[in-house]
């Protein structure tokens, strides 16, 4: 059957903790609470080893087969939620002014918690499972903060997998591509500094509002005349903030964000490159100048190709059809730091008709419990295929 009866079962069970986890929500590395359920549940389900504080909050569990095999798979959910306004009125709804789990991380450590309950009940593998549950997926880089706290090789992992929920995509269905999935994420702050000024006299001042608004229009120009127009690149400035909202003042200072979305190394340094090339000389060719605090974010999510041949199988098993040629996403995803290091694949799981993650409408759609928790549980069990 595809999807495994034991977590049809348990589907109502598992929901149950996901919406206790949505009505909690905790942000970046304060994930305490969390945390500290999903260990103590791990340790009820009897995994043979439960370790806390691994990457300052993470935890991770270890559920060994039926031999003594060296294969050891991590699976991977994000425990951490966003510092967004919830705006569903659902029952669970969020108890935490400004904090809400908008990106459906409650119902990752719930799958992964009802599928560590599968798979330290039945054992039908040879080797080992790890079940990573990780904190700080939203900008903190909690992927990394595990991999440098030695997770990779104190647990021996030798490949991983990491699933994300996709808005649009129907229920309990999955996607996923080969190489390059999710964008390097770097951001920028420009801080452009001229001569304020009143606004009557603009001849005696260096304005630096016109000096931001060429900047902005060059960095485009990175995209449109220095890419390759056949490969990705995206560049935003996102924010342009003044020292004033007075109307008859010319600011001294500007200061811009923004963010560079790539898929390739190469064309990631060239972002770099030409926006610290352009930037100051633009700002002088004014009589200003400008500085440039470069910030760089999560490397793409690169899927390996055996695995994520093996990842959709499993899918296939459980879902039927797979959709092995997904778009590529500019979003950015910190698993991208795991499969660095080990050879795996990340996957989505539809989400059915929902507001986009990162929304303050958005919710983890229940429904998928039994396929995302089946998914782990047959990804297990055909990689690590019992004798």
């Amino acid at each position: 059957m595809p999807i495994k009866n034991r977590l049809a079962e348990l589907q109502e069970e598992i929901a149950a903790w996901r919406r206790d986890f949505h009505e909690n929500p905790e942000l970046m590395y304060d994930v305490h609470r969390t945390a500290g359920i999903v260990a103590e549940k791990l340790r009820e389900f009897g995994c043979d080893e439960v370790v806390e504080g691994i990457g300052r909050t993470g935890v991770v569990g270890i559920i060994r087969g039926r031999s003594g095999s060296d294969r050891v798979i991590g699976l991977r959910a994000d425990m951490d939620a966003l510092p967004i306004y919830e705006v569903t009125g659902l029952p669970y709804a969020s108890r935490v002014p400004g904090k809400m789990h908008a990106c459906g991380h409650d119902g990752h450590t719930a799958m992964l918690l009802g599928a560590a309950k599968y798979l330290a009940e039945t054992r039908n593998f040879d080797g080992t499972v790890a079940l990573i549950f990780q904190p700080a997926e939203e900008g903190g880089a909690g992927g990394k903060a595990m991999v440098d706290d030695g997770m990779i090789e104190r647990f021996g992992i030798t490949e991983a997998y990491g699933m994300h929920n996709s808005p649009g995509l129907e229920v309990g269905k999955f996607s996923i591509r080969s190489g390059p999935f999710y964008a390097a994420t770097d951001e920028f702050e420009i801080t452009v500094t001229g001569k304020g000024g009143h606004a009557a006299k603009p001849h005696a001042s260096i304005d630096t509002t016109l000096i931001a608004s060429h900047i902005i229009i060059a960095l485009q120009s990175i995209a449109s005349r220095n890419a390759d127009p056949i490969k990705s690149i995206v560049v935003s400035v996102t924010s342009f903030r003044t020292e004033t909202e007075a109307f008859n003042v010319i600011p001294e200072r500007v200061t811009l964000r923004g963010t560079i979305r790539t898929f390739e190394k190469e064309l990631r340094a060239l972002g770099e490159e030409r926006l610290k090339a352009l930037v100051p000389q633009i700002a002088g060719a004014f009589g200003g100048s400008a500085e440039i605090d470069w910030r760089p974010g999560y490397p793409a999510t690169v899927n390996w190709e055996a695995e994520t041949t093996y990842a959709a199988e499993a899918a296939r098993t459980v879902a039927g059809d797979v959709d092995t040629n997904a778009e590529p996403l500019m979003g950015g995803e910190d698993f991208s730091y795991v499969l660095e290091v080990v050879p795996g694949a990340y996957i989505q799981i539809g989400n059915g008709d929902s507001a986009d993650v990162h929304h303050p409408a958005y919710n983890f759609n229940d429904e998928a419990i039994p396929a995302g928790a089946s998914f782990w549980a047959e990804l297990v069990e055909q990689r690590l295929r019992a004798a």
